[in-house]
């Protein structure tokens, strides 16, 4: 299974709840959701971006997300969600998920969501710092030629 997960440098294991679970005995639409801001969670701890949000006021903002639906998955399972970064711009960067039911072998889910970074203080889109750009490439080296975008 990890081979389905290659490229993704943040993997985040979740377990299926039981209470996850809809009418039609399958784990709901609006759960992958959650899903994606767990493994966003994460992929944001690798890189240090809450820290640097408590000292410059500046954080990520959801612009959009959007999720494709493969297999379903029923409880109980363990979920792998990878993420990753697929787009980076000065001010924002397109995540990537793949999720892959444990009990299957095989991709259940994958999405995306664009994040837009945004100071608070100001109120004002904001430029992602030269410090989150090298610490994406340090984990995804294949960013390196969008990080001239982000002066």
């Amino acid at each position: 299974m990890p081979n389905l997960l290659e490229g993704y440098p943040i993997v985040t294991e979740i377990p299926v709840a039981w209470g996850e679970m809809d009418a039609l005995n399958h784990v709901n639409n609006v759960v992958y959701f959650r899903y994606f801001e767990t493994a966003r969670l994460d992929y944001f701890a690798g890189i240090g971006l809450m820290e640097e949000m408590q000292a410059t006021q500046t954080g990520p903002v959801l612009s959009e997300t959007s999720s494709r639906y493969r297999r379903p998955v029923t409880y109980p399972d363990k979920l792998l969600v990878g993420s990753r970064i697929s787009e980076l711009t000065g001010d924002s960067f397109v995540m990537e998920y793949k999720i892959v039911s444990q009990q299957q072998g095989a991709v259940t889910t994958s999405g995306t969501a664009k994040v837009v970074m945004f100071n608070f203080k100001q109120q004002k889109r904001a430029s992602l710092s030269p410090s989150l750009v090298e610490k994406m490439v340090s984990m995804q080296p294949e960013l390196a030629e969008f990080a001239v975008t982000t002066d």
